[in-house]
């Protein structure tokens, strides 16, 4: 209509200018009658010959546009048709109105006027259909072995009217929705060579190699030895990688992304394949590898496979980390550490932590939350390691639980009834600066410990720990001694307190404390118990740690002994898994009662490993225990927590029916991959 009107305005241009001659000519007149005249003619002339165009040459004009419009559509039409991308039109629900000839050769009989689009192409559904805030949208999707992007955008029908003319119903009311298909296959195939044909760095460490070698025979050593290194070099040489002696143990590898895939594929095989390697030997030889991949440079990716074999060896070895700039990924660690008799690491790290404490005013000491009887067993030994100097000690405490209630009264009791001793975090915050040293106990996590904020507050932190390390990590630490052979955190510091100084001495209660911690976490000496266990008791018990007070110290009240025997009596058993509710209401610190019947579980015939699940304070606590059967590390790593090899846990957010549901669903799926057997 608007084209319209403007057509017949510029068509009648010439009346209006007649018009206006005639009025021009009427004051021409009034000034000199012979120049009117004369004006009056040439107007008559004008307004004749305007009057005759108009009437003769308008139907004339009007036909020539017409036609061109009819032409302009024709070509328009077959230009859209023959278009060598392939486009389509589509109504407010999908469904495909028109397609040109390019669209049909891709969909072929598959396209039909009236059918909807997801029907073809199942990744253009409503939830990706543009709309009037958000009128272009992109998509990436496939058909038939093609990869395709498509810009699907809303059509103005105002302004764009001329698509009708494409329509079998001319008359079409509604939105319309255009469809371009631009083909990405060859791109997509080029990016993903590109990829695969980048070269990833690496290196294998061989754990146990002096261990090992101990006891085999001379003349057999170079034979083990050579099988080894053929095993290593004939499996990466199988993947087109090369592999480059660097040490008596340890390997350099180079290879190309595509190779690390297929190795992924196959769950690094070659960690269990090592294990067949026994030439007078007993002890099975593991292996730690590490891959840096998608880094930007090679320096990248090989900063990436040292950080990678960090925690590796962090997490106790027999197992394989990919590291790439946003993702780290574990596979293996199935086999309990072999304990090292060499304590050489520990005086190290006790003469560094010396050093460092020297030179600070104060030491702040805090474990995890909610303390157990190791985190603050813990802590006391670091205490008396720091006041042995005499330095102000702090041990940050948020929540005194049931297990922690009787050591602090027998370590307070030990120190006359020092006040002050044992802070909360808001007291933290106060005292830390930057001449504090913050030591962490019986955790390697930042969001686990009593006060993360303090960790920022000063630049010496120091961390002393027996669990695997995860992704996260506190960072930076300028002394980190991470022992996941280690039995408890209470086993690392009483190996410390004795290369710390000549003149540290315990008293008994102190003793009490760090005796208790290693007892809870070896439950009893019956887990996790070595040499350097039982050496580490023995300092304790010549410093004055007296069994029947420790055993006086952990007696349950009856609540908590229900509480514990009802989560026994209500476990179902899931595919080994010992998996049960421990009930809350009621208890001091129920999730200690949870763990203690995660314990208890596992004394059951049939039972790989236990779960239990403790409601506490709107959270879900997660407390997993096996003996050596199951790795309950990689199972608490799948929902996000951690721990280590046969005691873990992990924390939810949910209710306990879906943390239940989900626990299933993650043995379900370790169990479909063939990561739990």
């Amino acid at each position: 209509m608007k084209r319209d009107k403007r057509q017949k305005t510029f068509m009648r241009w010439p009346l209006y200018m007649t018009v206006f001659l005639a009025v021009m000519t009427g004051v021409i007149y009034a000034i000199d009658p012979r120049a009117g005249i004369v004006a009056g003619i040439a107007t008559a002339v004008y307004g004749l010959a305007a009057v005759a165009a108009y009437t003769y040459s308008r139907p004339v004009v009007h036909k020539e546009l017409v036609s061109f419009a009819t032409q302009y559509g024709q070509i328009q039409k077959r230009l859209l048709k023959e278009l060598f991308i392939p486009y389509a039109l589509l109504d407010g629900d999908g469904r495909i109105l028109w397609y040109n000839e390019e669209f049909q050769k891709i969909v072929g009989k598959n396209g039909k006027r009236g059918k909807s689009v997801s029907g073809i192409f199942p990744e253009l559904n409503r939830n990706v259909m543009p709309v009037e805030d958000n009128p272009q949208t992109t998509v990436e999707l496939s058909y038939e072995e093609r990869d395709f992007r498509a810009e699907i955008r809303l059509i103005d029908m105002q302004d764009d009217a001329g698509v009708n003319g494409l329509l079998e119903d001319p008359e079409f009311i509604g939105s319309l929705t255009a469809l371009y298909l631009f083909e990405t296959t060859e791109i997509n195939r080029y990016i993903k060579e590109n990829r695969e044909q980048r070269m990833v760095a690496g290196l294998v460490y061989i754990d146990n190699y002096d261990e090992a070698l101990e006891n085999v025979e001379e003349v057999r050593t170079s034979l083990l030895v050579a099988l080894i290194e053929r095993k290593i070099n004939k499996y990466f040489n199988a993947y087109d990688g090369i592999v480059r002696k660097l040490e008596k143990d340890r390997f350099f590898i180079v290879m190309q992304e595509k190779a690390l895939d297929q190795i992924r594929e196959n769950k690094f095989d070659l960690l269990q394949d090592i294990k067949t390697v026994s030439i007078g030997t007993e002890m099975a030889m593991t292996l730690s590898i590490s891959i840096g991949a998608d880094g930007a440079t090679y320096m990248d990716c090989m900063e990436y496979a040292r950080s990678a074999m960090d925690l590796a060896l962090a997490r106790g070895g027999d197992q394989a980390v990919v590291k790439t700039k946003d993702q780290i990924t574990y596979y293996g660690g199935k086999t309990q550490q072999v304990e090292k008799n060499t304590r050489v690491k520990a005086r190290v790290k006790a003469q560094a932590f010396r050093e460092l404490v020297e030179t600070k005013d104060k030491v702040v000491v805090m474990g995890h939350k909610l303390p157990d009887a190791d985190s603050f067993g813990a802590a006391v030994g670091i205490y008396r390691a720091a006041k042995t100097l005499n330095k102000k000690v702090y041990i940050v405490v948020n929540e005194v639980t049931t297990s922690v209630r009787p050591m602090l009264e027998v370590f307070e009791e030990a120190n006359g009834g020092e006040q002050g001793i044992v802070i909360g975090s808001g007291q933290a915050r106060e005292i830390v600066d930057r001449n504090t040293v913050v030591v962490v106990v019986d955790t390697n996590r930042p969001s686990y410990t009593e006060c993360e904020d303090i960790l920022r507050m000063t630049p010496t932190v120091v961390v002393f720990d027996h669990h695997r390390r995860g992704s996260e990590i506190i960072t930076p630490a300028v002394l980190s001694y991470i022992e996941t052979n280690a039995s408890s955190a209470c086993e690392m510091v009483a190996e410390i307190l004795q290369y710390f100084a000549d003149n540290v001495r315990l008293k008994g209660g102190e003793a009490d404390c760090i005796y208790a911690g290693i007892m809870i976490d070896t439950d009893n000496y019956m887990r996790k118990t070595g040499v350097r266990t039982f050496e580490a008791s023995a300092f304790l018990r010549r410093c004055g740690a007296d069994v029947t007070r420790v055993r006086k110290m952990f007696r349950n009240d009856m609540a908590e002994y229900k509480a514990r025997a009802e989560a026994v009596r209500h476990a179902e058993v899931y595919r080994g898994f010992a998996l049960t509710v421990c009930p809350g209401k009621g208890l001091e610190s129920p999730t200690i009662v949870g763990s203690q019947a995660a314990n208890e579980l596992l004394n059951i015939t049939g039972v790989k490993a236990s779960i239990v699940l403790t409601e506490y304070n709107g959270r879900i606590y997660v407390s997993a225990r096996s003996i050596d059967e199951v790795n309950v590390q990689v199972i608490m790593e799948k929902l996000g927590g951690g721990g280590h090899l046969n005691m873990a846990g992990v924390q939810l957010e949910c209710s306990l029916d879906e943390a239940m549901k989900l626990i299933r669903e993650t043995l379900d799926e370790m169990f479909k991959e063939g990561e739990l057997e």
